[in-house]
């Protein structure tokens, strides 16, 4: 050991403690994140309200770290939540868990599960950290109706799926405000408006949150 040694350790120190440090003033102004980062789970909804998750488990089957845990119920002509016969009746995210690898979003058939740029996650309570079906589920927009009720945008489910034309102009006839919600979007990267290939990829119904 060399006589220079102990003084070499505080090299790192000695270097960094006259630099002008960098304040960052969260969480007064928040972190901005990339497009696609993968943050808190949103429950998406069609145009006139109903729910995307049809109660499938695929996404609480594919998850690694077993965060998610759904039951399915049936839907029925007096109770209908979902498009598809069955709908997600308990729907739970557990955030101690979840390790936010984004294999759920894959996983689902409907596009009904994505992911915001929300990161803010921290809580002091475990209970907390388990959200539920309503914390998770994507806020009314203008234009759509609180489950349960009728179907809105068709005769049966296929049309809440396969976004042809003839689709689209009936649902310009039948859900008031839907156009307009389109149109303010930002063409076809808006949440309502269809996507390319006539298949309904819309991840959310805000314009800042985009599939994942």
């Amino acid at each position: 050991m060399g006589i220079l040694d102990p003084v070499k350790g505080f090299g790192v120190t000695f270097g960094t403690m006259f630099e002008k440090p960098t304040t960052q003033q969260y969480p007064e102004e928040k972190v901005h994140t990339a497009e696609r980062f993968h943050g808190r789970h949103q429950l998406n909804r069609h145009p006139d309200g109903l729910e995307k998750c049809v109660g499938c488990e695929l996404c609480a089957w594919a998850c690694p770290a077993d965060a998610i845990y759904v039951e399915g119920a049936d839907n029925t002509e007096e109770e209908r939540y979902s498009p598809g016969e069955r709908y997600g009746r308990v729907y739970q995210i557990n955030y101690l868990r979840c390790i936010l690898c984004g294999l759920c979003i894959e996983a689902c058939p409907t596009r009904a599960l994505t992911m915001t740029n929300d990161y803010e996650l921290a809580d002091d309570s475990r209970t907390d950290l388990i959200f539920t079906k309503e914390q998770l589920l994507a806020p009314m927009a203008e234009g759509m109706e609180a489950p349960p009720h009728p179907l809105r945008l068709g005769d049966d489910e296929t049309a809440y799926y396969v976004r042809d034309g003839a689709t689209m102009a009936r649902d310009e006839r039948t859900v008031a405000g839907t156009t307009d919600a389109v149109t303010a979007g930002g063409g076809p990267d808006s949440p309502l408006a269809p996507a390319a290939g006539g298949t309904d990829g819309a991840p959310s119904v805000t314009g800042e949150e985009r599939p994942r």
